[in-house]
């Protein structure tokens, strides 16, 4: 590996990674993590820093303890609950139930600049509910301006054992839970928190916006998320929490067949970005994935590991 490194420390319990570039630690991947099933267990990436070393994730916070740094998480598949915490039901709303899932790590396949990484999707009876094929690159950004800036590449194959819907809160019948899917949750305590995209501003005005880049920021750090692909409206939440994704399943269930894909590419910077820096980044790293970081056709056999 040339730019990137990973390395595999283990603390707390729990097997982690940690992702570099240019030799400086921005995020540690915990792949065997020690929750409650509550939580929905699944593989996540805190903290996740800028380059100078500041936290631009939170982990397990009091107003929602399943919310766990970044990861892939998604309130109802085929009815288990992979995003944690209690489940919306029609006419009853928030409810715990019993239908924690969880996501076991089978291999990892590594690649310049971070792995491929082979999971399981199980229910709480035990049964195979999927199985996921997922990329996480820690990637330098060379020649932009600021320079002080790298990004998170996570991209996800989700193939189903059988025909199933995806379904958020708002399916159910809770207004803007459009919730599920990639999910970013930003430190609460951020001072100057404000969310755009390239047409409009404010929680109110993104929340469900159906567009390629969107840019939270703060004094002291900015994300700009860009979807690479399939483009899905923006979850977005400032005043209550900071916390970004695309929505799977806006306000209607999404059918699953046989494989879904997403890709985002999110750039972590110190300090606060403009929209015309945010829009400049954005058209960089919404490309293909350059030579460097490409998977090799062996890199992607996970099956066989």
């Amino acid at each position: 590996m040339d730019e990137t490194t990973v390395r595999e420390p283990r603390e707390g319990g729990t097997a982690a990674r940690e992702l570099r570039v240019a030799g400086t630690p921005v995020a540690s991947y915990v792949w065997e993590p020690d929750l409650p099933a509550t939580d929905s267990p699944r593989p996540y990436l805190h903290p996740v820093r800028t380059l100078a070393g500041t936290a631009v994730t939170e982990f397990r916070p009091d107003d929602h303890v399943h919310h766990l740094g970044v990861s892939l998480a998604i309130a109802d598949v085929g009815a288990v609950n992979f995003w944690g915490g209690r489940t919306f039901v029609r006419d009853r709303g928030a409810t715990w139930l019993d239908d924690h899932g969880h996501q076991r790590h089978d291999a990892f396949a590594e690649l310049d600049g971070g792995f491929r990484e082979a999971l399981t999707w199980i229910g709480p009876d035990g049964a195979t509910v999927a199985i996921e094929e997922r990329t996480v690159l820690a990637r330098p950004v060379i020649g932009t301006v600021p320079a002080d800036v790298w990004a998170l590449d996570f991209s996800f194959a989700l193939t189903v054992t059988e025909p199933l819907e995806i379904k958020s809160s708002a399916c159910k019948g809770r207004p803007g839970a459009g919730y599920g899917g990639f999910f970013w949750r930003a430190p609460r305590d951020a001072a100057g928190l404000a969310v755009f995209t390239a047409e409009a501003e404010g929680e109110t005005g993104v929340h469900g916006s159906v567009t390629p880049w969107l840019a939270l920021v703060s004094d002291a750090w900015s994300l700009v998320f860009v979807q690479a692909g399939p483009v899905d409206p923006w979850f977005v939440r400032v005043a209550e929490y900071p916390g970004v994704g695309p929505a799977l399943a806006w306000d209607r269930p999404l059918a699953v067949a046989d494989t879904l894909r997403r890709r985002v590419v999110t750039v972590v910077a110190d300090g606060r970005l403009d929209r015309a820096a945010a829009a400049k980044l954005a058209a960089e790293l919404g490309d293909p994935l350059p030579p460097a970081v490409r998977p090799s056709e062996a890199d992607l056999m996970i099956g066989d590991l």
